[in-house]
């Protein structure tokens, strides 16, 4: 199940992969105090975090260990960046929150927010699958939908996708404006922080399906 970890270059490997889940959190607390919608993991995470009255943090520690159990019944192998990915953004996304601020009725700020948010997507993203350590653990379900269906992999995602945003919005979730430009914007950003900071991610070996995506 678990992939095996590389002892010696893994202290500098947890360094930098922190920095990507740091900037992870950072992301998703922009998009969320923007107030104009989330993607939609985040969309779930605050509905159910309103839900049970606990922090949106909690809850994307707990949607992502779903997923990762999900994943892991599908016979998808995990590495331990899988797992960091599920333990730390949480916790980063909530001390964020607690400094900024909620943002209404300011349109041009909240678009910077949304935009700002989606560009550190990307660079965390390429930060972080560039540690090689693992997929995150929605996309590890994502992989395993893929193989056990056989569905290319952009469907897998969006059938995903869509199921989580749905079920979110209708537990009360923030689906908005800001919702429509996650989803047309995201991929691309990604692939500009796999260029910005030189990831070559098709010599990943643990992510060969995710850097073909990607790619």
């Amino acid at each position: 199940m678990f992939d095996s970890i590389r002892w010696k270059t893994f202290p500098r490997d947890f360094l930098i992969i922190q920095v990507g889940f740091l900037l992870y959190g950072l992301a998703l607390a922009l998009i969320i105090q923007a107030n104009l919608g989330t993607g939609a993991w985040a969309v779930l995470a605050v509905a159910l975090a309103e839900q049970f009255g606990t922090s949106p943090g909690t809850m994307v520690i707990l949607s992502g260990l779903l997923a990762l159990a999900a994943a892991v019944m599908l016979g998808e192998k995990i590495g331990w960046g899988t797992v960091g990915n599920m333990l730390f953004i949480g916790p980063w996304l909530d001390l964020f929150l607690r400094f900024i601020p909620l943002v209404r009725e300011n349109i041009i700020l909240q678009l910077i927010m949304v935009l700002s948010s989606i560009m550190l997507v990307g660079l965390a993203s390429a930060v972080y699958i560039g540690v090689d350590a693992g997929a995150g653990p929605r996309d590890s379900l994502m992989l395993g939908v893929k193989r056990k269906t056989g569905w290319p992999l952009r469907r897998a995602r969006g059938v995903i996708e869509i199921l989580v945003l749905s079920i979110g919005w209708l537990l009360g979730g923030p689906v908005g404006i800001g919702t429509v430009i996650f989803s047309l914007l995201v991929g691309g950003a990604v692939q500009l922080g796999f260029r910005v900071l030189g990831v070559d991610a098709g010599r990943k070996r643990k992510n060969p399906e995710l850097a073909e995506e990607i790619s």
